[in-house]
C-alpha cells in the first residue's frame, strides 16, 4: 500500500491563511478591481486572458444571451419561485435547467455543427461564392440527414433576428470574423435555395459562431449561454419579487384545464 500524500491538481485558484490567488495572480490586489467578470469568466474557462477584440465579442455574446423576455426557462423560474419563495437557488436552477436543443442550447449546436463541417472541408473558400457552395452543399446534406441546420430560424424574429448584424458587424470591427462566422454567413445567404424558403440566422446560432471563432472549447459552449441567461433570470427573480406573475400564471392554467379523462 502506498502512503504517499494524494494530489489534485488545479489550474484555477487555490487559498491559504493570508491570500486568494486565481490563475496564478493575487485575487485582492491584483484581480479584484482591475478584471471584469467578462474576462475572468473568459480567463478561467480558457485558461488565457482575451484579447481586448476577443473579450469584447466575448461579452457582446452575453449581453446578446442574457433575457428573450417570458421564455420558458424564464416561466419556469418563476414559476418554481412562486411555489418555493424559501428557495431562490431552486428557482435559478429551474430556469438553467431549461437551457436545451430549442432555448440556449442553439449557441453549442450551432458551433459544433460549424466546427464539424469546417474539419471536413480539405480547403477553405478564399470568397463569399466559394462559402456560398459549401454551405449549400452543408444545408443540402443535413436536409437529406432528416435533421435541421442549428441556429436557422427563430419562433419570434421570423425576417430577422435584431441581434444577428450587429454581432456580425462587431466581429468585423474587432478582427475576430473567422471562418466560423464566415461559414454561418453563407448559410444565411445560401440555403434558400435548398429549403425552398428564407429564415433568418439566429442570435442564438451567431453567438456560437462568435465563440467558436474566439477558440473557445466546444464543450463548454452552453455553458457560456447559461451563464449569460443566469444574469437575465435572476433579474426574472427579483422583479417575481416586487411584482409577481407566478402564481397567475398558474392560475390562470388551473381555471382553463380541458380535462379529458381516459376512455374506459
Amino acid at each position: 500500500m502506498s502512503d504517499a500524500t494524494p494530489s489534485y491538481r488545479t489550474g484555477l485558484g487555490t487559498s491559504d491563511a493570508d491570500a486568494i490567488t486565481l490563475l496564478g495572480h493575487d485575487l485582492a490586489h491584483e484581480l479584484i478591481g482591475q478584471v471584469g467578470f467578462g474576462e475572468l469568466a473568459f480567463w478561467m474557462v480558457a485558461k488565457r486572458r482575451p484579447t481586448p477584440g476577443q473579450l469584447a465579442m466575448f461579452e457582446a455574446v452575453l449581453v446578446s444571451l442574457a433575457d428573450h423576455g417570458f421564455t420558458p426557462t424564464a416561466i419556469a423560474a418563476r414559476l418554481t419561485y412562486a411555489s418555493a419563495p424559501d428557495s431562490l437557488q431552486g428557482a435559478l436552477a429551474a430556469g438553467l435547467l431549461g437551457g436545451g436543443s430549442r432555448f440556449l442550447g442553439v449557441t453549442e449546436d450551432s458551433a459544433r455543427f460549424l466546427a464539424d463541417a469546417l474539419a471536413g472541408l480539405d480547403h477553405r473558400p478564399q470568397d463569399d461564392s466559394g462559402w456560398d457552395d459549401v454551405a449549400r452543399d452543408l444545408v443540402a446534406r443535413t436536409k437529406a440527414s432528416g435533421r435541421f441546420v442549428p441556429g436557422l430560424g427563430h419562433p419570434v424574429h421570423k425576417v430577422e433576428d435584431p441581434r444577428t448584424p450587429v454581432l456580425f458587424a462587431l466581429a468585423q470591427q474587432h478582427g475576430t470574423y473567422g471562418d466560423h462566422l464566415a461559414l454561418f454567413a453563407a448559410i444565411g445567404r445560401a440555403h434558400s435555395d435548398v429549403l425552398g424558403r428564407r429564415l433568418p440566422l439566429n442570435g442564438a446560432g451567431v453567438c456560437g459562431a462568435v465563440l467558436a471563432d474566439l477558440d473557445l472549447p466546444l464543450s463548454v459552449m452552453r455553458g457560456f449561454a447559461l451563464l449569460a441567461r443566469c444574469a437575465g433570470l435572476l433579474g426574472h427573480l427579483a422583479e417575481e419579487q416586487t411584482d409577481p406573475i407566478g402564481i397567475e400564471v398558474y392560475m390562470n392554467v388551473d381555471r382553463n384545464i380541458a380535462y379529458r379523462p381516459p376512455a374506459d
